[in-house]
């Protein structure tokens, strides 16, 4: 990631990348440092991703809300005007459409492995807790 101290950048999260991350909040609190704006979007529903952010104690300065992650690029662009938009995303369709929504795209394994950030191996009990209250607003 960059570190050169330039925070007009940004940045947005894929849910699926966020919940790969060992420790979201402290990538969250690490990324502010150098970046304007950080958030989530994800078609999962907006009570997924609050949920998901609340339990790790992430704020967030955007979310997909009710839009899916294409309209949520396009209005964060629209809404945030930094020098760089950049999306981590975990497969070829993240990355499909950072290019068609103008975003630059980083796949998380190589964000993480740039800025430090440790990764889970997706199969933690966390998530396993996190399905059983999805309703939970």
């Amino acid at each position: 990631m960059q570190t050169s101290g330039s925070s007009e950048m940004t940045l947005a999260f894929e849910l699926e990348a966020l919940k790969r991350l060992a420790q979201p909040d402290v990538v969250f609190s690490d990324a502010r440092q150098w970046t304007s704006y950080i958030g989530v979007v994800s078609e999962k529903p907006t009570y997924v991703v609050t949920n998901f952010t609340r339990k790790k104690r992430i704020r967030q300065d955007f979310f997909s809300g009710p839009r899916g992650k294409r309209e949520s690029l396009e209005n964060v662009k629209g809404q945030f005007d930094t020098d760089r938009h950049v999306f981590i995303g975990t497969n070829d369709d993240d990355r499909t459409l950072a290019g068609e929504t103008d975003w630059e795209y980083l796949g998380l394994e190589d964000a993480a492995d740039a800025a430090g950030w440790e990764l889970t191996d997706g199969e933690t009990t966390e998530s396993t807790v996190e399905t059983d209250r999805d309703d939970w607003p």
